[in-house]
């Protein structure tokens, strides 16, 4: 088990979307889930341009604040997006990629319609409920529920409409070329928001050779909270 794991979080989420993965995790084990700029308590910094490669930038520029030796880089959506990004410079200290569900590198597929109706249901206590029951397979327990909702609701908007208008949609195929592995990719069984043919369709292709990819069943796209014991299984391995 490595000895610091950085989370990177899902869009319109926040880091406490790992919460469920500490009290599995050796006492040792020191995890790092920032919030990202634009979502849960993090403001974005002035002129930030909410694209990929700024996002990777500030996940940079963190890890050097917190002084981060040796550490295994943890993805999930929007975060394994950024993930990628980050581990493709190589950052000092990188010894593995865990990505869980993540945005596929060459660019999520999303209908004009479907892109729309996400721009819509930003802050509508409705729609951030309809987006759970979504994305969420497994029962999970009522506190966390709300925490996702919540979540939901408190992104900001600038944050919120840049990624759909341009970081889900950002083509990062070349930069994936300076991978190395070692490398996992899960993915829910059950995910709808980008299922398991698209991850192997989009993403496993853009990964070093001999990237571990496991299907976690009866799971949707939330693992850090649906599966947390799978999750760290694949830190584990």
């Amino acid at each position: 088990m490595p000895a610091t794991i950085l989370a990177l979080h899902y869009w319109a989420g926040s880091g406490r979307a790992f919460e469920a993965l500490r009290p599995l995790l050796p006492p040792a084990t020191q995890l790092l889930a920032p919030d990202l700029p634009g979502f849960g308590q993090q403001p974005a910094p002035r002129h930030f341009d909410y694209s990929v490669r700024a996002y990777a930038d500030w996940v940079a520029a963190y890890l050097a604040r917190q002084q981060v030796g040796e550490f295994t880089l943890l993805g999930h959506s929007m975060g394994g997006k950024i993930a990628l990004l980050l581990a493709a410079a190589r950052p000092p200290g990188l010894r593995r990629l865990v990505l869980l569900a993540p945005s596929p590198p060459p660019g999520e597929p999303m209908t004009a319609t479907a892109r729309a109706a996400a721009h819509a249901a930003y802050g509508h206590p409705l729609a951030a409920e309809k987006t759970f029951r979504t994305i969420t397979e497994r029962l999970l327990p009522p506190a966390t529920h709300a925490g996702i909702v919540a979540d939901n609701l408190r992104s900001s908007p600038a944050a919120w409409n840049a990624w759909l208008d341009h970081g889900s949609r950002e083509d990062l195929t070349a930069d994936m070329t300076t991978l190395a592995g070692p490398c996992q990719l899960l993915v829910g069984t059950h995910d709808r928001a980008i299922t398991p043919a698209t991850q192997r369709r989009l993403t496993l292709p853009c990964l070093p050779e001999g990237t571990v990819f496991t299907r976690v069943p009866g799971v949707g796209h939330l693992l850090p909270l649906e599966a947390p014991e799978a999750v760290v299984a694949a830190l584990r391995e």
